[in-house]
């Protein structure tokens, strides 16, 4: 048996381990609104579960006095334990730690984890703090970074990867996340930028703060780096263990299943009514997708970032799905560069961990302009349909009104694979609207007439009987069926029954080469 001595010279360590930088760094951390990593790592895994690896770590560093400021941990608590009662690997970056910045010892504390996460086939979450690179170490610490990149690049499409940003994350301190799934912010209290307002300022002149630059707001709205934007620590960490329960441990497994529950019973009485009889009159599609999935079951991504399509997590009678719906209340729906990256992003997410994906499809087309074709709106669109193109699990898709044009052939239409595709009564699959294709093959006819504005109008009507509808697509087998809105749940769930246990394959190759 150990003596009395060596039992509390342990103790003595595991206690000074406990306390990162100090009482006064962790009332600083308060002060500003922010948990500590152990809290933090308290509250995202279930109680009790916490086991820490490598909690004497120290840098070793001798130059510019760091000899002397060796601290249990260097700045980042690494371990493993459960949520809902599932295996998962994190770690969790201490601020009053040296800023909890970035050592050779730290990287290599954050890589052993990951390396044991992709072993073990279990999620890895990282809560990030961090001044950045530990300057004083200068290459070794850039050399870190490095390799956990290139484990993130590993990691993806193996194990689930989730990153909070809970405090600064600069320079190169931002790939690591950007490498990852998911990632949450904190308002008000976190920031990612590769270079800080001082050197804006200085190379382009711009007055502009940490928040402005690089906040919560900016990267879930304007840039769309941020798939989460939550009010605190408590909060963010709470929807990260929400957002685990719709997806599997790893590319191997299937997502889990729940206790199947009704749908929003007042959303699914409005869904025979819920398209208008204009179609230049907006609806929201959220209300369909609510109608029809287990109440209580949506978890929107990307909420607030290209609105004009929404993406994220449901369940089906307890199936957990991924879903991508066109919106008619932004942009009429449009798809556009962003809207594109942002669908795309989530398929391919879905794809990788065997995730059924459901698409809600009302489309008038690609978002026309200057702004767009220079901005690379073919190669970006070309990423969304590519990404559908290349999904193996089971596909579905509801047209609920509008489908024009290449628009309709990207959001998962029956010539890319998809497997069930049904229609609403109220669909109009077409290459262009009515009016659009009148103008142009009636032109010379309209012109000619005696009354022009009439004669369009006539025409037009006459388009929509003969093609503004579903059934032309029927009757060439590019819809599978014409159903009732108040039908498409029970149909729903019986396209995921049947395919359950999905077998399809792609051509062998070394990589795809992704229209980046």
């Amino acid at each position: 048996m150990a003596s009395d001595n060596k039992v509390e010279r342990l103790q003595q360590k595991r206690k000074n381990a406990q306390k990162g930088g100090g009482e006064k760094r962790i009332q600083k951390q308060h002060d500003k609104g922010k948990l500590t990593a152990r809290e933090r790592i308290d509250l995202l895994l279930d109680e009790g579960t916490f086991e820490e690896l490598d909690p004497f770590v120290t840098h070793r560093s001798q130059k510019f006095g760091l000899e002397e400021k060796k601290i249990a941990g260097d700045g980042v608590v690494t371990g493993f334990g459960k949520i809902h009662g599932r295996p998962i690997y994190v770690f969790s970056q201490d601020f009053t730690v040296m800023g909890g910045s970035l050592s050779e010892t730290h990287a290599e504390k954050i890589c052993k984890v990951m390396d044991l996460a992709m072993k073990n086939g279990v999620p890895i979450i990282g809560l990030n703090d961090s001044g950045g690179a530990r300057i004083q170490e200068g290459v070794a610490s850039l050399g870190g970074y490095a390799e956990v990149f290139w484990r993130n690049s590993m990691a993806s499409g193996v194990v689930p990867q989730l990153s909070a940003v809970m405090g600064p994350c600069a320079g190169g301190a931002v790939y690591s996340p950007a490498l990852t799934d998911f990632i949450f912010m904190v308002k008000n209290t976190s920031y990612m930028f590769v270079t800080g307002p001082n050197v804006v300022k200085t190379v382009t002149h711009e007055e502009v703060t940490s928040e402005e630059l690089g906040g919560a707001s900016a990267h879930s709205t304007k840039s769309g780096v941020a798939h989460f934007s939550e009010d605190n620590d408590a909060i963010c960490l709470k929807q990260m263990r929400e957002l685990l329960t719709y997806i599997p441990q790893n590319c191997e497994e299937k997502a889990p299943r729940k206790e199947p529950r009704a749908p929003d019973s007042a959303k699914a009485q409005k869904l025979d009514d819920i398209v208008p009889d204009s179609p230049n009159k907006p609806y929201d599609i959220k209300n369909v997708i609510t109608g029809i999935v287990d109440k209580g079951s949506f978890m929107e991504v990307h909420e607030h970032y290209a609105e004009n399509i929404v993406v994220g997590f449901a369940r089906i009678d307890g199936r957990s799905v991924g879903i991508v719906a066109n919106q008619p209340l932004a942009l009429a729906g449009v798809l556009d560069i962003d809207a594109s990256l942002k669908g795309a992003r989530f398929v391919r997410f879905c794809d990788a961990f065997n995730i059924p994906l459901l698409t809600f499809e009302d489309v008038p087309g690609f978002l026309p302009g200057t702004d767009q074709e220079w901005g690379g709106i073919i190669k970006h669109g070309a990423k969304l349909l590519y990404a559908f193109c290349e999904a193996t699990v089971p596909k579905m898709t509801v047209i609920t009104r509008k489908a024009y044009g290449g628009a309709y052939d990207v959001m998962n239409s029956k010539h890319i694979r998809a497997d069930y595709n049904v229609a609403w009564p109220t669909a109009e699959i077409a290459v262009m609207g009515p009016k659009g294709a009148v103008e142009i093959i009636f032109r010379k006819e309209i012109a000619a007439a005696d009354d022009p504005e009439a004669r369009e109008q006539e025409l037009i009507e006459y388009y929509k009987e003969e093609f503004a509808h579903p059934y032309k697509a029927a009757e060439r087998g590019f819809i599978d069926n014409v159903i009732l809105p108040s039908e498409t749940r029970e149909k729903l769930i019986h396209a995921l029954e049947i395919s359950e246990d999905k077998v399809d394959q792609i051509p062998q190759k070394k990589h795809d080469n992704l229209p980046l």
